[in-house]
């Protein structure tokens, strides 16, 4: 004991060496080395005070020692959060009945490795907005990190639930941050279209409607450009990883030719519900834990909500239903909302590919026809020049009839598969957007409710997909 008592400085300094080796073995970034000699003579030698806002020798105020234990927690907190883990609310129900609205997760950013951020420099646990504003920035940009990522236990595999950056957050109408600027751009332009169709005036292609939508948005509305690691978090069901043919047919999602849906019994589809003429009993329908907000009567004999294969087979014992009939976008019938937004793939929600997801180091060719498939990978993803001429396709200049991804691409879809804005609108999600991989689920909150009964005891700690 007299020893350890003796040889305390030491001791600590040797534990703390050893983890900070350890740290930067895993970074890979040696000059974090030179960080050695401030540990040794933080434990050691004690030529520096490095906690400046207080005294080494003597009592110090209570405000400095709240002080000190606040930017302790900050600091441990933040290290936490960016190589760790980090919390993660479910805020709409897109991944219903899997995950619900007012769950917490734990996320683990070891599961697929942690990403360094790309905007190092910014305000503690603020996303992107600072706290008590509305618009204002919680980073600076001025110092700008590439996309790395450190080693973690896995990678991303098909049926995982992953959270990831927004793709489309790259550019932000800051008045309506919940909806992608790129639907509300192609919204503009496809509105400018139809008052041209109407009105018998010379109609232009869409690119020209598209020009002038980004006109109407930048002079009426507040627009922002946001890095990877500032973009909105989503979660959802990585149904395709890189290397996958994708298709959906009537809803049903098929991975190289095999159905990826089978044994997903929380998957959740529209229904139409009919009865006899008289009102659904809608104390049955909450028993099945169905939201009442969720029910949109059509009429007092027509009903429209999501339904898990199980709950439809429920409703159609109840005594005055006559029908329950899955709602689905017959083939063919092209949405324009659908990825990628051109009437060359007549997609719809349910009705999509195939489609072959892109993988690191796969060259595909390059056309006049194929390249909306890949125009955003290869302008906003890969930051290269894109030019689309009468002769041909231009990349940084260079006329070519192929491409080689740099990145691996995923394809995440929502669990509720009529409520998810996910890749079937907005496409691939690239690696470097991969935030981590929800484990367990450590809180979850009825917002429906109040007080105690808000808490969902039965799903405190349990694991997710």
């Amino acid at each position: 004991m007299e020893f350890i008592k003796k040889h305390a400085p030491w001791i600590r300094f040797g534990i703390a060496a050893l983890a900070w080796l350890l740290w930067v073995i895993w970074l890979g970034n040696y000059w974090f080395l030179l960080g050695l000699p401030v540990i040794y003579d933080i434990y050691v030698s004690k030529k520096v005070n490095w906690t400046f806002w207080k005294k080494r020798e003597g009592k110090n105020s209570t405000f400095v020692e709240w002080l000190d234990a606040l930017i302790y927690a900050v600091i441990a907190v933040t290290f936490i959060n960016i190589f760790f883990f980090q919390n993660y609310k479910i805020p709409t129900g897109s991944m219903e009945k899997d995950l619900l609205i007012g769950d917490h997760l734990f996320v683990s950013k070891l599961s697929y490795g942690p990403r360094l951020p790309n905007t190092p420099v910014s305000f503690p646990f603020a996303h992107h907005t600072l706290p008590l504003t509305r618009h204002t920035r919680s980073y600076v940009e001025w110092i700008q990190w590439p996309y790395r990522r450190l080693s973690g236990f896995g990678e991303v595999k098909n049926n995982h639930n992953v959270v990831f950056n927004f793709p489309e957050g790259d550019t932000v109408i800051l008045e309506m941050q919940a909806q992608s600027y790129y639907a509300v751009l192609r919204q503009v332009a496809g509105d400018l279209r139809d008052r041209d169709r109407t009105a018998d005036n010379t109609r232009r292609d869409m690119n020209h409607y598209l020009a002038e939508g980004r006109r109407f948005l930048n002079q009426n509305y507040n627009i922002a450009a946001r890095p990877v690691d500032k973009r909105d978090n989503y979660i959802k069901r990585c149904v395709a990883i890189a290397g996958d043919t994708l298709e959906i047919r009537r809803g049903e999602v098929f991975i190289n030719g095999q159905s990826a849906d089978a044994g997903l019994e929380e998957l959740q589809f529209m229904y139409i519900v009919r009865t006899d003429g008289t009102a659904l009993n809608m104390r049955g329908i909450e028993r099945l834990d169905i939201y009442r907000d969720d029910v949109t009567a059509w009429s007092v004999s027509e009903y429209y909500m999501p339904l898990t294969a199980e709950n439809a087979g429920n409703i159609t014992r109840f005594g005055n239903v006559v029908s329950v009939t899955r709602w689905e976008k017959p083939a063919g019938e092209y949405n324009s909302a659908v990825f990628p937004n051109d009437p060359a793939y007549p997609w719809n929600e349910d009705n999509l590919g195939p489609l072959v997801i892109p993988a690191r180091g796969m060259t595909v060719p390059v056309d006049r026809n194929n390249i909306v498939l890949y125009e955003r990978i290869i302008t906003a993803y890969e930051l290269n020049d894109l030019e689309i001429a009468d002769d041909g396709i231009f990349i940084n200049g260079v006329r070519t009839d192929s491409y080689t991804f740099e990145m691996d691409y995923y394809f995440m879809v929502g669990d509720n598969r009529h409520n998810s804005l996910d890749s079937r609108f907005w496409g691939f999600v690239p690696e470097d957007h991969v935030v981590g991989r929800p484990r367990f689920i450590w809180l979850s909150l009825d917002p429906s409710r109040s007080g105690l009964a808000r808490i969902r005891w039965s799903r405190l700690f349990t694991g997710t997909g």
